[in-house]
């Protein structure tokens, strides 16, 4: 099954709004387990909207357009695609309801285009619009390329996509199976390398299937299952989950589309009863608002310290004028120190500490992108692990924070 979508709007040719709209139907299509080959845009013009249709046509099982479905003449959606296919508008009553209540209740003229916005194709099903007014459209087509024609604003997109339109492609596509989901979260791999080390998984699926999605700084795996029931599916996608975590299980911390590396170490945190703060330097207290973010961390997060200088190492953690005089800020001796020290002061079991050069200038010799993070925790030997990152400023201190969540997981 080839799906191919097709973005309506001379606004995103031009650059003036960015076009997620692809990108959150392509997602939805993946995890349906429909494959998107090709995806475009096209200017609100007849001519070369009616081209790059019969372009799909010649390529793709089903074909999704989204915007020009609404009153003004720029708007030639399905009017382009009625010529396509030789067929006729036809008014959707439900709509033209919707339209005249409202036109009514606030006491507006509506003008004669408004109208448009309840036609549909002929012989094809009109997708009610929960937020707006332009109805969509799935054109079900027995011996040729299938259309589903979506709006354009992302209020009325989602809902239709979601409430109208998915059920549909499910009981078109899928008969009588379900499809049942599971997201897998990574951190610590890339993308290239996390596919590199699935790919005859990726390359040879069938049921399940698995699509990669890179994130800001970790990966995530969907895996969806096509299956009459839920039981099957569990174990399709329990076997499916066992062959990657035989191969990548030391980078995955989690599941769900909502979940992040630092609730997942809160949780850990309260799970164990254990306390933590943290020392930093050059992520200068990144860390601390990254944990700050989760719900309810003031149960474990008690709080710390920004020590950017060395005086401030020494002053307000302790650090060992000697140790950095000898070893410098950026060692592992000093990491050590500053991750004793703040456990010790704010009385918690866990202390972690960020020191290193984020840029844009080397420090003491050592290249941008060299990070030290320390972590003590109560009754355990203090330990640090040296970490280079490439990239700019800003990156380097966000990844270095997010390791430091990496680092207290794999540690507990």
């Amino acid at each position: 099954m080839h799906a191919e979508i097709i973005a309506v709007g001379t606004e995103i040719l031009l650059g003036q709004i960015v076009n997620t709209n692809a990108t959150f139907v392509a997602k939805r299509l993946a995890d349906m387990g429909i494959d998107v080959y090709f995806e475009s845009v096209v200017g609100d013009n007849e001519e070369r909207l009616l081209s790059e249709i019969k372009r799909a046509d010649s390529r793709s099982d089903l074909i999704i357009l989204i915007g020009g479905l609404g009153p003004t003449k720029d708007d030639l959606t399905k009017q382009t695609v009625a010529k396509f296919l030789g067929k006729s508008l036809v008014e959707d009553a439900v709509a033209m309801a919707k339209i005249n209540r409202y036109y009514a209740e606030t006491g507006k003229v509506m003008t004669e285009n408004n109208k448009i916005q309840a036609l549909y194709i002929q012989d094809s099903i009109a997708l009610k619009n929960e937020t707006g007014f332009a109805v969509g459209n799935y054109s079900k087509n027995e011996n040729g390329t299938d259309f589903l024609l979506l709006p354009g604003p992302p209020s009325e997109m989602k809902p239709m996509f979601i409430h109208q339109a998915q059920p549909r492609l499910q009981e078109t596509y899928f008969n009588d199976h379900r499809l049942f989901s599971r997201v897998l979260r990574f951190f610590g791999i890339g993308e290239s390398m996390l596919v590199t080390k699935l790919a005859d998984l990726i390359d040879e699926q069938t049921n399940p299937t698995i699509a990669p999605y890179a994130k800001t700084s970790e990966v995530t795996l969907r895996i969806t299952a096509s299956s009459k029931t839920e039981t099957e599916a569990i174990k399709m996608l329990n076997k499916m989950e066992n062959e990657i975590n035989s191969r990548v299980g030391e980078f995955m911390y989690g599941y769900g589309d909502d979940n992040s590396l630092v609730a997942v170490v809160v949780d850990q945190l309260k799970s164990k009863g254990l306390t933590i703060s943290a020392a930093e330097s050059l992520t200068a207290g990144k860390f601390q608002s990254t944990l700050g973010s989760v719900p309810g961390v003031s149960s474990v997060f008690y709080g710390g310290v920004v020590t950017y200088s060395n005086q401030a190492k020494e002053q307000l953690l302790g650090v060992s004028h000697e140790t950095l005089k000898n070893e410098g800020a950026v060692s592992e001796q000093t990491a050590k120190e500053m991750a004793n020290s703040v456990r010790e002061k704010l009385g918690t079991d866990v202390g972690i500490s960020f020191t290193g050069v984020a840029g844009p200038a080397e420090l003491e010799g050592h290249p941008v992108g060299t990070v030290w993070i320390g972590l003590a925790i109560k009754g355990q030997k203090t330990i640090a692990k040296l970490y280079h990152f490439s990239s700019n400023r800003y990156f380097i201190r966000e990844r270095a924070a997010l390791s430091g969540l990496d680092y207290i997981r794999r540690s507990l």
